[in-house]
């Protein structure tokens, strides 16, 4: 049900440039590669993000195995789970952050992609750019459904916090939660699928380009 799992990154391609004069091309191929690296701090926040979410369910496990009659125990291990919530948003925050920082670095490629003379070219990179802007969108859609669920994952804890909890409106506040989770598996699929298709084109408009592409983590 969790987010840093399975996401599809930016394929970064070792590519071979002429060296006699920076062509439209070229320049296109520097913001592209840009965006790539702008994205780093996105991809540095995965590893983080998922180890927080498998001690988060670790703790929420702990939780439901207790009774009432050792409240203060739920109580201790639901503060934990909170601060974990603060630290997963503060990592959602950073990835934004990256994601927009590299989408504005992939802007600067509309203005080239008029001057390109070879239509087909001119096909595929507006492919491209499109494929970007609804990759885009559906970051956007992605990381909205996330702190959706940040939020009621919050008012789950908290609700571990008073004595007079009813099993009927904590049953109810777990399946909100869980159908939280289910928008951003869905969400999590269309940014992916949107991801795989960039690479796809750009790795197409780099060799009609003629450049010599080689894959590379």
């Amino acid at each position: 049900m969790k987010y840093g799992k399975g996401i599809a990154l930016f394929l970064l391609l070792l590519v071979l440039v002429a060296c006699n004069g920076e062509s439209t091309t070229e320049k296109m191929f520097t913001h592209l590669e840009e965006a790539v690296k702008l994205e780093e701090d996105f991809v540095k926040q995965q590893d983080p993000l998922v180890e927080l979410e498998e001690k988060e369910s670790e703790l929420y496990n702990k939780i439901i195995d207790l009774s009432m009659d050792e409240f203060e125990q739920m109580k201790e291990l639901s503060n934990q789970a909170l601060d974990m919530i603060d630290k997963r948003e503060e990592i959602i925050r950073k990835e934004k952050e990256s994601i927009e920082a590299s989408k504005e670095e992939f802007d600067k490629i509309k203005p080239l992609i008029d001057k390109l003379d070879d239509e087909e070219l001119k096909k595929t990179a507006n492919e491209l750019y499109k494929t970007m802007e609804d990759r885009y969108k559906a970051y956007l859609t992605l990381n909205s459904a996330y702190q959706e669920a940040l939020d009621k994952d919050r008012t789950l804890y908290s609700m571990f916090q008073k004595e007079e909890l009813k099993e009927d409106e904590l049953r109810k506040q777990v399946e909100s939660v869980n159908e939280s989770y289910d928008k951003i598996l869905e969400a999590n699929d269309s940014f992916n699928q949107f991801t795989d298709e960039y690479n796809t084109l750009k790795e197409e408009f780099y060799k009609q380009a003629g450049f010599e592409v080689e894959m590379s983590n």
